[in-house]
């Protein structure tokens, strides 16, 4: 949250003829950079100094002047912000009552086809999601996560606010569903809005009813694994927000027109670590699988595949069948399904063929191509910055040319909220400028509230640290850089080798294959499984997977010398490497690795790094 003061103070600020006059869109400027890292754009400026003071006026005419405003409010475990959260006493029931306000601009808006939850504006390109289902999902995910509205999700409502529009201009955002989370209230509906506001917000102090969202307790996440299998099967379990919805709605749209009149279109979602690809990705899979309309999830990772198998599979055969890999798609007629939701696509590969493929399937065709022609609606969700192996190179404009080529439309949708780290945006910046991906170079790390980071002398803290957190209910793993050759595990073995060795401290590798051994869980469910925790994890087993504790062991590939980052290619024991991988490209694929494996954690992370130089420039970085 930004700021919070009561309507009449915050009014008092725009037209209230003091010194502070005008001063609160500088104030929540500088509370922006504090809080995210980075100023907010010229455009959002302009809508606090243009909306906030036609919204308070709006409550003071209403007589709602003590009522509280929370000015950007975040909600819990996303960097995603509702605009401005009401809070207030219930005029009939006397207990705490909240409004949830979007508000916009926007003078007009037109329909995307003929759904009625997508919409079109003259300042995008791209659909965007009916304020309608902005703001219900907004107050879906806030009943969900806060505990202070656990018992009492009907003290919640959710209003979009069309200052700027006649209800002439924007009719067809009508036609989406309204309810008590999700009404729509416009330029000529001010009377309306406040009759509205009256019903739900009593003129009396809303202090106490701030204090109490603001210190309720956040659930924990919804992390991916434990809901994928009721998700598939059952019913839907995750809250899809803005972008994610409208990737998820916009798929919907084209498998509706697909089946209806026989047209093909290709849709790509591309977004950071935690911003929720797979989570759309087990929604489709999950609303298609439920309504009968053939449809499969493929990805590149064999430990995403076969955990998906194993747990959204457990009671039902047929729905380990909907998990497939990409290669799988070679002989596949075109068109045969009507969807394939490409998960982790930046693991799309050349060809699919290998040394065990046949020969008459050893035809050059490029992997994607296979994709793209396997079904009416393919749908690629990717992160270019996650591509960890050679070979890898499923991107955006990869995508875009083999849809052009056959003559398809391609539809890209971007994610920019934050799921994973706690939603906090400001650490996947701190991480990519850390590593030297984006940005000028590595910054301290200033803490905002949604993340922990630390750094430790030796591993023998980091797992001691991890082994405390466990032992307080979180979930924890210890992950490093592929720095440590794996040891055969022989018919006379007795345990796991201890193969990663850092001065007199020892642990194995994760199980290198797909069954259990000596009580350790096979490669793809080590992420997973509670005994997972005990064995160092790689990259290939941790990427598309998240844990509450993240333990992360920098190894001497990656090492730090003078002012900037050196990568050693000596250093790293990870057979995809060969002598034909050049230089650039293993300083590229190690920086992703240790990208991957600094963005697992949802509620903290802990780094350790081998080398005494680089182990002080994270000192210097990390209070």
């Amino acid at each position: 949250m930004l700021f919070r003061e009561s309507v009449a103070s915050v009014a008092a600020r725009f037209f209230g003829g003091s010194i502070a006059e005008g001063a609160l869109a500088l104030t929540l400027a500088e509370n922006f950079l504090h809080a995210r890292g980075h100023r907010p754009s010229p455009s959002e400026i302009r809508s606090w100094e243009r909306s906030l003071p036609i919204l308070a006026n709006t409550l003071l005419e209403a007589g709602l002047g003590d009522v509280e405003m929370l000015i950007e409010y975040a909600l819990p475990l996303t960097s995603k912000r509702a605009d401005v959260i009401l809070a207030g006493v219930h005029p009939v029931t006397g207990e705490p009552s909240y409004v949830v306000v979007e508000l916009k601009q926007w003078s007009k808006a037109s329909p995307h086809g003929e759904d009625p939850r997508l919409c079109l504006i003259d300042s995008q390109s791209q659909p965007v999601l009916n304020p309608i289902e902005q703001v219900r999902g907004y107050c879906d995910y806030l009943t969900s996560f806060n505990g202070a509205l656990e018992h009492t999700p009907d003290s919640v409502g959710g209003v979009a606010f069309l200052h700027n529009a006649k209800d002439s201009e924007v009719r067809w955002l009508r036609e989406a569903t309204e309810d008590a989370q999700g009404r729509l209230f416009t330029q000529n509906q001010r009377g309306a809005f406040q009759s509205y506001l009256k019903s739900r917000l009593a003129s009396a102090s809303g202090a106490e009813a701030a204090d109490a969202l603001l210190q309720g307790p956040v659930r924990p996440s919804r992390q991916l694994m434990k809901v994928a299998s009721e998700e598939v099967r059952d019913r839907e379990q995750f809250v899809l927000l803005d972008e994610q919805k409208v990737a998820y709605e916009l798929v919907m749209s084209a498998v509706r027109t697909a089946r209806r009149a026989d047209h093909k279109q290709v849709i790509v979602v591309t977004g950071g670590p935690g911003s929720g690809k797979s989570v759309i990705a087990l929604s489709l899979l999950g609303e298609l699988y439920r309504n009968g309309v053939p449809a499969l999830h493929a990805t590149g990772s064999a430990s995403f595949t076969k955990t998906m198998r194993k747990i959204a599979g457990a009671r039902k055969t047929e729905v380990k069948k909907l998990f497939q890999y990409f290669n799988s798609f070679m002989e596949a007629e075109p068109n045969d399904l009507d969807v394939l939701i490409c998960d982790e696509a930046h693991r799309i590969r050349l060809t699919s063929a290998n040394r065990y493929t046949k020969a008459r399937l050893r035809t050059g065709r490029p992997q994607v191509a296979e994709l793209i022609d396997a079904a009416r609606v393919p749908v690629f969700l990717l992160d270019q910055h996650q591509v960890v192996r050679p070979g890898e190179m499923g991107t955006v404009e990869q995508i875009e040319q083999a849809a052009k080529a056959r003559g398809l439309t391609c539809t890209v949708v971007g994610l920019d909220s934050q799921f994973r780290c706690g939603g906090s945006d400001a650490y996947l910046r701190w991480v990519t400028h850390l590593l030297g991906l984006e940005g000028d170079g590595p910054v301290p790390w200033e803490p905002d509230g949604k993340v922990r980071l630390l750094t430790v002398d030796t591993p023998q803290e980091l797992e001691a640290f991890l082994t405390t957190r466990k032992a307080e209910g979180y979930s924890a793993r210890m992950a490093a850089g592929y720095c440590w050759k794996w040891s055969k595990i022989t018919s006379t073995a007795t345990g796991l080798p201890a193969d990663v060795v850092i001065g007199d401290w020892a642990r194995p590798w994760n199980v290198p294959g797909d069954r259990s051994l000596f009580g350790a869980p096979p490669a793809p469910l080590w992420a997973t499984e509670e005994a997972g925790f005990g064995q160092v994890g790689c990259v290939y087993t941790a990427q598309g997977f998240e844990y509450d504790w993240s333990g992360v062991i920098i190894g001497p590939d990656l090492v730090w010398r003078t002012d900037r980052w050196v990568v050693d290619r000596t250093a790293s024991k990870d057979p995809i490497f060969t002598k034909a991988t050049g230089d650039a490209d293993i300083d590229r694929l190690i920086r992703n690795t240790y990208k991957v494996l600094l963005t697992r954690g949802m509620v903290g992370t802990v780094v350790y790094s081998t080398d005494p130089e680089t182990r002080e420039r994270l000192r210097s970085l990390i209070p």
